[in-house]
């Protein structure tokens, strides 16, 4: 096999990071190399995650709103769900959206290569193309964008077709009338929405005291008082112990915090307990790169690993395992590589469950504020209070920001309601531009938008709010 060719910039891996970092380092004049093996660059995020999860639920959203719409004074038959029209639907959104990025890829004159790479050692990678062609490369600088893969339970057969994880639950085959969901962080409730809108009587187990491990309290009391009807049943606290098949259908078996045993049967389980790095089968035991304990590959502030010509970024260095991270550290892994200043020093990341209502949150929690031992008041915008909300019919929901009452500083925030995730950004610019309560508040927000309720929540540091009273 012959290793004349060498790369310059070879990217493993061609989801979210990956292409940003390609896309970035060919924009700064690099050869670059891109290594994946579906047809156009995605990854997991554009062809099973992010992209089609979102556009469920945009149905689901479409169909919810109809529904409720003889609120407002305006009535249909039944909506009734196509769910291979819907597929295909689904799927067009894929295609338009991947193959836009593998023109992009021919644009930028980027030697993209479908297959999978394994490191050699630290300047030699082995690929292995679709075709079942083996090559070897040197490369002087590599980026590992691997990112992740479901966890698996053991004792459980994922193999069983009854027993899916989130990326086989997307392609809606046989709507069951009874689903568990296994773990209740934001992918599970995410798909469960989407099965919901569906006809699926939802179940929820969760191994921890509540839905949503690690999120603010107030936004995940808001979700539950909003879905109180949405699910058949939440199992905080309880251990998942098996799962077999019985006849049609599948049993599970429980053991909840005082140790009391019970059984229920379902149609279908959905598994979603976590994400693995994939730093496993690429080589990294013949180079110097080190991962810790979870599997996670170290990097510092430049995404470099142990090994100084091999970077880190997106799922594989370590969490939040967030798409608009990866994108962030590609970005920075190509500036070093194209020897420009660059480091990973962002102080908020925002994150998004796009549940019903969504969920947005960045910078710090009140327990991270308290853990860190920083001062903060909580300034809470009912949208109750918002005309905006009202004419969108929108019962519920809140604004919530964390301000320090020494500087004034915006230090954290959270929204819960509909478009949440499209007002969130706002607030992480402020936190990475040190902003001030008053510099949102004295920012004119246009009327009546939803965006309104952040400088509302703002106004309400100073004790005056233009649509809610604050008791002197």
């Amino acid at each position: 096999m012959s290793t004349s060719e060498k790369y310059k910039l070879v990217i493993i891996g061609a989801g979210p990071g990956g292409y940003r970092a390609a896309f970035m380092a060919a924009d700064l004049g690099l050869d670059v190399t891109l290594i994946d093996p579906e047809l156009n660059p995605g990854g997991v995020c554009l062809y099973r995650g992010c992209i089609p999860t979102k556009a469920l639920l945009h149905l689901a959203r479409i169909k919810a709103d109809a529904e409720h719409a003889g609120d407002l004074g305006i009535h249909f038959d039944k909506v009734r769900v196509n769910t291979e029209e819907v597929g295909k639907w689904k799927t067009g959104v894929v295609k338009k959206l991947t193959g836009g990025l593998g023109q992009l890829v021919k644009a930028r004159k980027i030697n993209y290569v479908r297959g999978k790479a394994t490191f050699l050692d630290s300047e030699t990678i082995q690929i292995e193309t679709n075709e079942g062609d083996k090559k070897e490369r040197t490369f002087e600088n590599a980026i590992v964008a691997t990112g992740a893969n479901p966890i698996e339970l053991p004792g459980i057969d994922m193999s069983n077709p009854k027993i899916m994880h989130s990326a086989q639950s997307l392609e809606l085959k046989d709507i069951p009338n009874k689903m568990l969901v296994v773990g209740g962080g934001y992918i599970g409730l995410e798909m469960a929405a989407i099965y919901k809108s569906l006809g699926t009587e939802i179940t929820v187990v969760e191994l921890t005291d509540d839905l949503m491990p690690g999120m603010d309290k107030d936004l995940v009391h808001e979700f539950k008082k909003v879905n109180k009807n949405t699910f058949k049943e939440i199992l905080p606290e309880t251990k998942l112990k098996t799962l077999r098949e019985k006849g049609e259908a599948i049993e599970a078996d429980f053991e909840d915090a005082k140790k009391k045993k019970f059984s229920k049967t379902y149609d279908k389980v959905l598994v979603s307990v976590g994400q693995n790095p994939n730093t496993q089968n690429i080589g990294l035991e013949n180079t110097s790169v080190e991962t810790d304990q979870k599997g996670f590959i170290k990097v510092n502030a430049q995404m470099q690993s142990t090994q100084k010509n091999i970077y880190a970024i997106g799922d594989v260095a370590g969490p939040p395992l967030l798409a608009h991270k990866a994108s962030y550290e590609g970005k920075v892994a190509a500036e070093v590589i194209a020897e420009k200043k660059s480091a990973n020093d962002a102080k908020a990341i925002p994150a998004v469950i796009y549940t019903e209502p969504e969920i947005a949150v960045c910078g710090l929690s009140e327990k991270e504020a308290k853990e860190k031992g920083i001062s903060y008041k909580v300034v809470k915008f009912p949208w109750p209070a918002s005309g905006r909300a009202i004419a969108m019919n929108e019962k519920s929901g809140f604004t919530k920001l964390l301000v320090n009452p020494d500087n004034e500083r915006i230090l954290g925030a959270g929204i819960v309601g509909r478009n949440a995730g499209d007002m969130i950004a706002e607030i992480a610019l402020a936190i990475e531009m040190a902003a001030t309560a008053e510099d949102v508040a004295l920012t004119i927000h246009p009327h009546p938008t939803l965006s309104e309720t952040i400088m509302e929540a703002a106004e309400m540091f100073y004790g005056h709010p233009a649509h809610t009273f604050i008791k002197k």
